[in-house]
């Protein structure tokens, strides 16, 4: 019982001591007006897209690799005939 209770006491105090870590300030303010924006703009306009599609595609081939290989075993463990290749 006495080393649940200081292990559990121990997670706790580390729980709360890390919390102050995980804090951010308030962003910056927005530009003067110079760049004709008006209003607190989100975001920071990173361009995402391209890598995100990159991502996504790299992920499918990898995907589709993996499927052909487990239909593979499963041929060759019924004892299917492989096809071949020209």
């Amino acid at each position: 019982m006495k080393k649940i209770t200081i292990t559990l006491l121990v997670l706790l105090a580390l729980t709360i001591s890390s919390t102050n870590l995980l804090a951010q300030g308030p962003p910056p303010p927005p530009p003067g007006s110079g760049h004709g924006q008006s209003g607190n703009q989100t975001g920071g306009n990173a361009p995402v897209g391209g890598g995100l599609f990159i991502l996504l595609g790299l992920g499918a081939a990898y995907g589709g690799q993996k499927i052909y290989e487990v239909l593979k075993e499963e041929d060759k463990a019924a004892g299917k005939p492989e096809e071949l290749e020209d």
